[in-house]
């Protein structure tokens, strides 16, 4: 039984899995220290209500409230479920996005204007043809589409400054972000969608229930009543089993990686090194850009338009995403949904005791920091156990040579 666990945690894939672990053990272990010294040096929190922190922080997504005698109550949420699953789409999308494109060796951090870029399309198709005239649900699907080949075409941009002019695609991301967030605004300035109060514009977009137009529940609603999840959760589970299976199985798949372990050397075995660096940010801005999709398709989001004040903070939180999934399409489904739950443990903090949602904040940060590590706690791992196997073989004794009657025999 040793040696089998010896042999899996040998293995690449297990060590991986391992340090994403201990990132996140560490990050909630530490958000259980500030927890406990922030109510140790509050009066008004005490150590009892820096214990009801600690819970939260480890099980705030089945807390369901507090009781008559004030004492918290724990089981299962449905609706802190539901809208953890809901918040985890666009996360899940983000974090796919960083990932394929890391797969290929570039660093994507113009997902948030990837996802302004899909916004922007998604609410204007969706709003704009009359469901009069086409069905809801085809106006709907045309948005999504929509949206994402925005996204694919403003990832691409970076892309093909990375391919012809070897432009380092981390500035290029970066300055088309700020066009992005710029170009929304000015757009939805001076467009007719915005709502209005006493005749002036309130600076969000209508929802797309304004037009009917809205994400199918597909039963979900069912099993978490009180939420907005919908089936937008299981869209993306798809497509991240789709990144997967294009990544690992198929020959597109393989060249992206190729490219990225040497852009030069898979050039030489005939791979198109410049096609595939631009496809890979085309793929990865669409990838965003339906992360918006889904969450303002789903008719119960509004979004905010002057978005020249800040880039969406969702395009970021990608990138912790990927990290601690370590770039595994399939690893940020669970990594994807693991953020979630921790902006709605945020949530639980603020609403059920006297600390606020930013405690998560730092939670996300230590998770984020020891994500970037990850390397370096594998390396840690897989020299211990290199140690081990050493230290092992040095004291175990060969067997005895077998005489010719299979008996062992003495050694001369």
């Amino acid at each position: 039984m040793k040696a089998k666990l010896s042999a899996f945690f040998a293995k690449d894939g297990a060590q991986k899995l391992l340090a994403s672990l201990l990132s996140i053990v560490i990050g909630l272990a530490v958000g259980s220290v500030v927890v406990l010294i922030v109510g140790l040096a509050n009066p008004a929190i005490s150590l009892r209500g820096a214990w009801e922190g600690i819970r939260l922080i480890f099980a705030g997504i089945l807390s369901t409230g507090r009781d008559a005698a004030g004492s918290l109550t724990w089981g299962f949420n449905p609706t802190s479920m539901g809208n953890m699953l809901f918040r985890a789409t666009p996360l899940i999308m983000t974090g796919l996005s960083v990932a394929v494109a890391y797969k290929a060796g570039l660093f994507n951090i113009g997902a948030p204007g990837q996802y302004l870029m899909g916004t922007m399309v998604t609410l204007m198709v969706a709003l704009s043809i009359p469901t009069t005239v086409v069905p809801p649900a085809l106006v709907w699907l045309i948005a999504f589409l929509a949206g994402c080949l925005a996204g694919a075409l403003w990832g691409a941009l970076p892309g093909l400054l990375k391919a012809f002019l070897n432009i380092n695609e981390v500035l290029a991301c970066i300055m088309t972000n700020w066009i992005a967030a710029n170009t929304v605004t000015w757009l939805f300035d001076i467009s007719n969608f915005k709502n209005l109060v006493e005749s002036t514009k309130s600076g969000y977009i209508y929802k797309t229930t304004y037009n009917g137009v809205a994400t199918a529940k597909l039963g979900l609603d069912k099993l978490f009543p009180g939420s907005q999840v919908n089936g937008g959760i299981i869209i993306a589970i798809v497509l991240a089993i789709a990144m997967y299976i294009l990544m690992n199985k198929t020959t597109l798949g393989f060249e992206l990686k190729a490219c990225g372990s040497n852009r030069h050397a898979a050039r030489y075995a005939g791979i198109k090194d410049k096609r595939n660096i631009v496809l890979s940010m085309a793929i990865a801005g669409a990838l965003s850009a339906a992360g918006a999709s889904l969450y303002y398709l789903s008719g119960n989001t509004e979004f905010f338009w002057s978005t020249y004040q800040s880039l969406p903070a969702t395009g970021f939180n990608g990138i912790p995403v990927a990290l601690l999934a370590v770039s595994n399409p399939i690893g940020v489904i669970f990594s994807g949904i693991f953020m979630s739950m921790l902006d709605i443990v945020g949530l639980q903090l603020t609403n059920l005791t006297a600390y606020n949602e930013y405690i998560t904040d730092v939670i996300i940060a230590t998770i984020v920091y020891l994500s970037a590590f990850a390397l370096v706690i594998r390396l840690m791992i897989s020299g211990r156990k290199k140690r081990r196997m050493a230290q092992g073989g040095k004291t175990a004794e060969p067997p005895a040579p077998e005489d010719e009657d299979g008996k062992g025999g003495e050694p001369a």
